[in-house]
This record gives structure tokens, sequence and C-alpha cells, in this order.
């Protein structure tokens, strides 16, 4: 044979083989109609160690340059929270920023698009200009299934809007003390309420027809992949230290603190989040028996589940001082995407190490990542993988803030009404001569949405984002007569300098988040219980309490004349002045128990020692004046 005919052959083996390898890269996973586990099987047999570890990684888009994401085959990216493009980024900004990153995805040698998260706990709470609906604490209040499936429908149309198809939402903590941080998060103390409310689920992920029995389910590119957290008992912490330890038997554990769980897997939950807490002195992330054996196994949830935010790093005291032993503790106790966010080199050629080390079993990571790429095929990322520019304007919109305004009006619980052997003050008269509104959160946007608002711990003032605060709310309300006086801090002589019709004061706690919000005495900082003094004196007064939980009140009570717990009602405060003045009626009623006094907490419900100030179920009703009465959403 000639030299020529045998290079021709060669030539003509070499096309065989850059075709069959490129048909064994396309491969079934490509294929939309193809099942789902088959995709997974398919696409999972194509990878190497490094690539598995990568699709396990989720870091911090500080770090996500597209040098990173491809040299490392990154998962996942997420924004922690006030972590944003640029300041006041824009809508479009953001879908740049996503694209981008997930362009570098695209391009590694196997195509596997990366899943970018975020933080939309009420609302895309990052994003400037977003809406912001009232925190949990308030939408347990409503006990309305429908209203929050509403509100999760909407936050996942703002957060697709920016190119983000995950969101670390809900929040589905039982929270049994106050005194923790995070009980603005939770629905409830009681667990009934927190599972029908997991309806949210069907609202940002889409609504599955049958039980999925642990598939995830996202149906389409208007809906995100959520994340139902803190798994499993942040709620019930010690003393309500966040991270603490959370000591229970199994009634509580698996008939409270586990209860909405349940919910979330038949709904077809995609990720799950590991908490920072410990149940009986296991740390969660180190969990096996209640991540793999109950969850994966029991429960048979086939997401993923993921960490939070350097959770791992907590398994060890002090944090990250045997990181080695934190990551193989975590990945064989069932974790599967770990949040690393900027240490990944470290976690990657860790995880790497002891794989081969065979510290972790080759079986751990292929299920690992076999979760994590079921969700990924289960949303469509791979036939959809890039941010929708037409989906823009949906940010803020006007139907989105009056779904707000509505959730608003619902969590409000109207505490008193009257004085004793005085008629009801609620709700007030719109052609009023004169309002005296007091008090620092009557102006302030950033209080009245409170914490995981633009910033991780919340803001202060009106120019970080848009919306109506409950000044401007009152304003827009009464007579065109009315005389409006604003004063943030009037003095004990201010009553008596002039004659007001009625007094509104607005306090309440400071934004806060986490452990930043753990509180040992609950009290309104100051100068809250000096304004209520000052104004209601000599004035029949409404006292709102903004705070996350209940707060002490009980000094309070007797000099005013009607008091009213708006929780964190977000951006729409408008929502608030519909009610004060019967445009609608109070119908909110205590999903938590209002204490006396914090030496009686932890205080709930069915508690034998049970005397709380105004008892879980609590509120007064008013009805709507008809001739102000706008027609329901």
């Amino acid at each position: 044979m000639s030299r020529k005919s045998v290079s021709l052959v060669g030539l003509v083996l070499l096309c065989c083989h850059a075709s069959l390898t490129e048909q064994r890269l396309q491969g079934i996973f490509k294929d939309p109609k193809e099942p789902i586990d088959e995709r997974v099987k398919d696409l999972l047999g194509k990878m190497n160690l490094e690539e598995k570890v990568g699709q396990m990684t989720q870091i911090e888009r500080k770090n996500a340059s597209a040098e990173v994401l491809k040299s490392y085959f990154i998962g996942s990216v997420l924004s922690g929270g006030g972590s944003t493009p640029k300041v006041n980024a824009t809508v479009k900004e953001w879908v740049d920023m996503v694209n981008g990153m997930q362009q570098a995805s695209l391009s590694t040698r196997l195509g596997i698009p990366m899943i970018y998260g975020i933080d939309a706990v009420h609302g895309h709470n990052n994003v400037m200009n977003a809406t912001i609906f009232p925190h949990n604490v308030g939408l347990g209040v409503t006990r309305d299934p429908q209203l929050l499936k509403e509100i999760g429908a909407a936050t996942a149309l703002e957060v697709r809007a920016t190119g983000i198809p995950y969101a670390f939402a809900p929040c589905i903590a039982v929270c049994r003390d106050p005194r923790w941080g995070r009980c603005y998060e939770s629905y409830s103390e009681d667990h009934r309420i927190v599972q029908r409310l997991t309806e949210i689920i069907n609202g940002l992920q889409g609504e599955a027809k049958t039980d999925m029995k642990g598939m995830p389910y996202v149906n389409g590119k208007t809906k995100v992949a959520g994340s139902s957290k803190h798994y499993v008992g942040d709620g019930g912490t010690v003393r309500g230290i966040n991270e603490n330890n959370t000591i229970v038997d199994d009634s509580a554990l698996y008939g409270m603190h586990m209860a909405a769980y349940v919910n979330s897997v038949a709904k077809g939950i995609a990720t799950i989040m590991a908490s920072y807490s410990s149940i009986n002195g296991v740390k969660m992330h180190a969990h096996k028996q209640l991540l793999t054996d109950y969850l994966k196994g029991k429960l048979g949830f086939k997401g993923f589940i993921i960490s939070d935010w350097e959770g791992i790093d907590r398994i060890t005291s002090p944090a990250h001082s045997n990181y080695s032993y934190s990551i193989q503790a975590s990945i064989n106790a069932g974790v599967d995407m770990v949040m690393v966010p900027y240490n990944y080199t470290e976690f990657y050629d860790g995880l790497i190490d002891l794989v081969k080390k065979k510290a972790i079993p080759m079986s751990r990571i292929d299920d690992a990542v076999s979760r994590i790429l079921r969700v990924k095929f289960a949303m469509g990322l791979f036939e959809n993988p890039l941010g929708d520019y037409s989906l823009i304007n949906e940010v803020g919109s006007q139907k989105h803030r009056e779904l707000a305004r509505q959730a608003v009006r619902k969590s409000l619980v109207l505490l008193k009404n009257g004085k004793p052997g005085n008629p009801p003050i609620l709700p007030l008269p719109k052609n009023a001569g004169k309002i005296v509104v007091a008090g620092s959160h009557a102006n302030n946007l950033g209080y009245q949405c409170g914490g995981w608002t633009i910033e991780w711990q919340g803001v202060s003032g009106n120019n970080w984002t848009a919306g109506t605060t409950i000044l401007d709310g009152i304003k827009a309300t009464v007579d065109k007569r009315t005389k409006v006086v604003y004063k943030k801090k009037p003095s004990d002589t201010y009553s008596s300098k002039g004659k007001m019709d009625y007094g509104i004061v607005v306090v309440g706690e400071v934004p806060y988040a986490e452990t930043n919000g753990d509180s040992q005495n609950l009290t309104i900082p100051a100068p809250g219980p000096a304004v209520i003094e000052n104004v209601c004196k000599e004035t029949k007064c409404v006292v709102i309490i903004v705070s996350g939980r209940p707060v002490v009140i009980e000094p309070y009570v007797d000099k005013i004349d009607a008091l009213v717990a708006a929780w964190l009602p977000g951006s729409e405060g408008q929502g608030v002045a519909d009610v004060l003045f019967g445009d609608y009626g109070f119908t909110g009623k205590l999903a938590r128990t209002w204490f006396k006094r914090v030496d009686q907490l932890p205080m709930n419900y069915g508690d034998p020692k049970y005397d709380p100030l105004f008892p879980f179920g609590f509120g007064l009703e008013t009805k709507p004046i008809p001739s102000t009465k706008k027609p329901e959403l």
C-alpha cells in the first residue's frame, strides 16, 4: 500500500474518532425528550473527578471570573446578602453579569451550565427597586396559602427577570423563641401554619399536579428552583441563640420541626439547605442520620442538599480549624453542594484529595453530582441557560406592588382599640383636623423593610430602593384639608403646644439579620418609649410597632388608645394606611404568642404555664367603612 493510501486511511480513522468523540460528548444528556434520570446517568458517565467536584462547589460572585468558572468547572455561583454587580445596579446589569458567567460555564468541555442562587426571602430583596413583601413573621398572620402562592410567583418572576434561576427560599423554621435573631424569617410558632404556607413553593417553582415523591419540580422560565431551609430545628435552639443547639425528643423533632419538610418534598422542592444549628449536640451539617437516612432515605428527597454560607467550616470549633475534617464529615453525612463561598481552591483540592485517599467514596460523589444535575435538568437549565431580557420590566411592577400592599393589609394585627370605657378609636376619620405622626419608623423605608433588604443587615433611610413609607401612605389617604404634621422625635411638651386630633406613633426595632438580631431583652430601642409617652399623654394615639417579633410593650399598653403590630411590612407602607383609615378592616390574628416579660420565654401556645399579654390567635377586627372601601385584588 502506498504512503498516500496509508495517510488517507489514517485521516479517515482520525475523522471517525473525532466524530465518535463528538457523538459521545453530545449523547443522551443533550436531548430534552429523554427521561431526566437517563440524562443524568449519561452525563455523569462522561465526567471526570475534577468536573464532579466542581459541580459540588458554590462560590461567591466576587470570585466568579470566567477563568475560575472554566478552570474549576464551578457548579454554582451565589450573591451573598448585599452582593451586587455594582452599587445601584440596574436589572439589565444583573442579567449581563449572570449571562456572562454562564457563557464561561457553557464553554467548558461538557458545557454544563452553572446555577446562580440568591437570597430572595421577602421578594427579590438584594435588587434595587424590586418589590419587597412583608417578612414571613407578618405573612404567617394572614394564614392565607393562596396569597403566599401569589407572592412566590411574583418573587420568582422578579428573580428570573435578573437572570437568576435559584432562590434560597422559603424559610420554614418553626420559631419557638422570639429572642432568636431570625424569628422574623419564620411564619409561626405553630408548625401547622408553617405547613400550610409551604404553598409558596408552588408559586416559586410552579405547581406539580401530583405528589412529586421527592423529585424536583420547576416549571418553566418564569419559575425558580427553591430551597426549604434551614434543615432542621433551627427555630428551636436553646434561649433562641442563633446557630445553637436544639434539644428535642423525637416527638418535637419529627412532629414539629420536620413537618413542613414533608410538605416541601411532596411539592417537589428542588433543594434543601442545612442548618448551622445542632440537634441534641450533633451539627446538622454533619448529621448523617437526618441528612441521608431520613431526608434522602425515608422522605425520598431526590433534589440536592446545599450547605449554608461557610456552613461546613462551623462543624468545628473554632470554625475552619480542621477544614479537611469538615469536608469529609459534611460530604459523607449527605451535603451535596457546598456554599464555600470564598476559599474554593481549598475546598476543591481538599475534596479531590479525600476521594483519592478513599476517605470519601466515589459513590457519595456520584450521588451528590447526580442530584445537582437532576435539579439542573428538571428546571430546563440545559435548554435555557441564559437570562431573558424581555422580563426586565417585571421587577418592581405595579401588579406586584399591589400584591405586596394587599399582603401588608392582611398581616396587620390590631391588639388594642380604645381604652376601657371608651369607644374604639379605629378606623381613624380621614377628615380629622390635625394628625401628628411621630417616631423613628414612620418615614424610614429601610426600617419598615427590615433585615435582608439591599444589604444583609438591612438599611436605614429612603434612598436605597423604591417604595412608600407609612407616613407617605397616611398623607396620601387623608382628606386634603387634614393637616398631617411629622415629628420624628417630639419633645415631652409637644402635644400640649397645639391641639391634635390624633397621634400616630410608629416605632420598633432597627434592622438586623441572623446573630446580630439575637436579643435577650427584646425592648423597643430609644427613643421609642419616650415618643410613645410624649405623644400619648395628651392626645388620642395609635401606636404602630414595626418589629420582627413580639417585643416588650406591656409597660405602655395602658397609656395608648390603639395598638397595631405591623411586623416588617416591606416596601408598600400604603397598606398600613389602607387599614388605619377604614378602606379595609383589620383581620390579622397573631401567629406568635405575645409575651409580657422576657423571663417567661420560651412560651408558646399549649405550654403548661401560658400567661401571655396577647395569646396566639388573638386579633381584634374592624369593619371597612363602606363609602371608602376599595375593591379587593
